[in-house]
């Protein structure tokens, strides 16, 4: 479990071949991220829960297999991309987010980027399936960071960057046309999936989610 506080950036130096159709994911300039890093351990790479496969001086590995490449972004990098990294929860940390699990939903494409003294604002557009768990400002994880949902409409969604998030990590890097990791919030994921199975959700986001049909799927 993670919160979509990213801790650092890292580089990717390569992404080859490995046993049993996985890839082999290296990372370089991990700072304090791999400073006690152990094979085995969790570590979210731009939205991805991946486990350490061996870890060295400033560096992490990791062993990604196909699954993983089809469902998220991490297949279109290249080396020297930078990615967003953040480590597992410890029990009793502090969760200045929301809880991310590392289990991308799918991708989005950024529509639009507005970026002037008033503020700086990404519009994206999610892929297939993923529009009826994005509610209005409710919690979001692109790339791994943790964002609240500024507006939803038409088909996207939009999200308000402050400075420290344009700092901290690769969101501030986005163009038009560049595609992210989305996690969408598991409360939300949870009850469109419970409300899809018991038939009572309408065929269009936010119809026939009434108080009577949460009631009967268990919510109220």
């Amino acid at each position: 479990m993670f919160t979509g506080i990213v801790e650092r950036t890292a580089v990717l130096a390569g992404l080859g071949p490995v046993a049993h159709a996985a890839r082999r994911l290296r990372l370089t300039g991990v700072g304090p991220v791999g400073r006690d890093a152990v094979a085995g351990d969790s570590i979210c790479v731009s939205g991805v829960c991946l486990t350490v496969a061996a870890a060295g001086a400033d560096a992490l590995e990791f062993d990604v297999i196909q699954e993983t490449l089809d469902r998220t972004t991490l297949g279109e990098l290249r080396s020297g991309a930078r990615v967003n990294l953040e480590r597992a929860l410890p029990v009793g940390g502090r969760l200045d987010g929301h809880f991310v699990q590392g289990h991308v939903d799918g991708a989005a494409t950024v529509t639009r980027r507005i970026a002037d003294a008033r503020e700086h604002v990404l519009g994206l557009r999610p892929q297939g399936g993923l529009f009826d768990a994005i509610v209005p400002k409710g919690s979001i994880a692109i790339d791994g960071v943790s964002l609240t949902i500024a507006a939803v409409e038409d088909g996207e969604f939009s999200v308000a960057l402050i400075p420290t998030t344009l700092e901290r990590t690769t969101l501030g890097e986005l163009r038009v046309g560049a595609r992210v990791n989305v996690e969408t919030d598991i409360l939300a994921r949870t009850v469109m999936h419970l409300l899809r199975r018991s038939g009572s959700a309408g065929d269009k986001a936010g119809e026939g989610v009434t108080f009577d049909r949460l009631r009967q799927a268990g919510f109220a």
